[in-house]
Parts: structure tokens; sequence; C-alpha cells
């Protein structure tokens, strides 16, 4: 535990404390609106049509590594 030797060291810890409680409190605010924009709808409808996209890519180009047709992969999922 810190010793105090006036009460001006007091004062000014507890100027610094309140600062710092101001600093976390908009960090909190900017961290919630940087939650909330990544649930946005926009945000989220652009990640899973690139979601879509990136499979139908992986699946056009393994298919042919893996010796399967695009209808045999298509079938087998359905």
């Amino acid at each position: 535990m810190k010793q105090y030797n006036s009460f001006d060291e007091i004062d000014k810890d507890l100027h610094w404390l309140r600062l710092q409680s101001e600093i976390d409190k908009e960090e909190l605010k900017l961290s919630m609106h940087e939650t909330k924009e990544s649930f946005s709808l926009p945000s989220m409808t652009t990640t899973i049509i690139g979601s879509a996209a990136t499979a139908g890519l992986l699946m056009r180009v393994l298919a042919p590594v893996l010796g399967y047709g695009i209808k045999k992969i298509v079938k087998k999922y359905s």
C-alpha cells in the first residue's frame, strides 16, 4: 500500500485515477461502437457473400485436383 505524506499527494493520485477512469470509459465506448459496426447488416452481408464466393471458388479449384466433378460434389452435399 502506498504511503502518502501530504494531502496534495492524495489529491494528485485521485486526479490521475479520475482521468484514467475517463480514458477507460472512452475506450469502452469506442470498442462497443466498433463491435456494433462489425455486426451491422451490410458488414454481415458482405461476409456471407464473400464466404459463399470463396466456397464456390474452392469447389471449382479442388474438384479437378481431387478427381471429382462438380456435379458429384453438389449431389453429395445436396
